[in-house]
């Protein structure tokens, strides 16, 4: 297959990275220093499950270069998505698809908006990789890497069956969802409990979940996100909530989440994509999340700082 990667991170840059080893016809999207070290030297993936280097790779900034693909692989973070819908549109042809693995339930409906509803399908995926220096991948945790995805009718097509042997021939662990839009909101339940609890006390798991007023809260916010989706008509099955209430006592006690460490450090983050989203469909359904709406207005004056938008201090202009 022909798949372009918009996104060289740690998303990207893993699975582009093990869909080119297999033997696919692999272009990269990246730019600055990252992009030079790919073009000089190639794409260095370092996994406990292997480590690779992708020499010579495709890798351009401008994706004009690379032409209309079958696939293109979306590794941007989620409040990136609307930006790159219009920068990949050299890449979609008539037979186009594109898969967005950002966190949160809404890329698939901004990449519609822009691009048609079409080319889209829904995605998610769960692996802990990230940028370790300019050209390298490092994957570093002991779970398997996964990429679950599916039309968003959930009707089978010969595109998602042909991306779904092209992964598994690249050994990543892979499924065709019965129901994207339950398997999206089954990962926010998972994702926004362990991003909003460690965001608003700033500790890793290992302390929060020690701690019963912490690890209290964090059941409130898995059963809101569960009460949301029932609400709007997503069947996340019961059984969904327990395992999510378990989740963090399977997590290595220093571990932290990427929202959590780009609000520590004064980044923009998917405040919006992960929790807001929750407030904001909860309003659409009747449904008052008051926990992630404490969360999410706690958490908002870092977020507009960190985007520049901050109010002016009094006696400011």
């Amino acid at each position: 297959m022909r798949i372009a990667v918009f996104g060289t991170g740690g998303v990207g840059g893993y699975f582009g990275g093990r869909l080119a080893q297999a033997g696919h016809d692999v272009a990269f999207v990246a730019r600055g220093e990252h992009l030079r070290a790919i073009r000089t030297k190639g794409l260095r993936v370092d996994s406990i499950l292997g480590d690779f280097v992708v020499v010579p790779a495709q890798v351009t900034d401008d994706p004009s270069q690379i032409g209309e693909v079958d696939v293109v692989l979306l590794g941007v973070k989620a409040w990136q998505v609307r930006d790159a819908a219009r920068a990949i549109r050299p890449l979609i042809g008539a037979h186009t698809c594109v898969l967005p693995l950002q966190n949160g339930v809404e890329a698939s409906d901004h990449l519609a908006a822009e691009l048609g509803a079409a080319p889209v399908l829904g995605g998610l995926c769960g692996v802990i990789s990230f940028v370790a220096g300019p050209g390298h991948i490092r994957h570093s945790a002991e779970r398997e890497p996964f990429v679950t995805f599916g039309e968003l009718d959930n009707k089978p097509s010969e595109r998602t069956s042909r991306l779904l042997e092209a992964f598994r021939d690249a050994g990543v662990k892979t499924q065709i969802a019965p129901d994207i839009r339950v398997a999206l909101w089954q990962k926010l339940m998972l994702i926004v409990s362990l991003s909003a609890i460690g965001a608003i006390t700033r500790t890793p798991i290992g302390v929060w979940r020690a701690v019963p007023q912490t690890r209290s809260m964090h059941k409130e916010v898995v059963r809101e996100v569960y009460s949301v989706a029932r609400a709007r008509g997503i069947a996340v099955p019961e059984e969904h909530v327990q395992t999510v209430d378990n989740w963090p006592d399977r997590l290595e006690p220093g571990a932290t989440t990427s929202l959590q460490r780009d609000i520590a450090e004064g980044r923009p983050s998917e405040l919006e994509e992960q929790i807001g989203v929750v407030v904001r469909t909860g309003r659409e359904v009747g449904v008052e999340p008051t926990v992630h709406r404490f969360i999410y207005d706690s958490l908002l004056p870092c977020e507009l700082q960190a985007r520049g938008k901050a109010p002016a201090r009094p006696g400011q202009p």
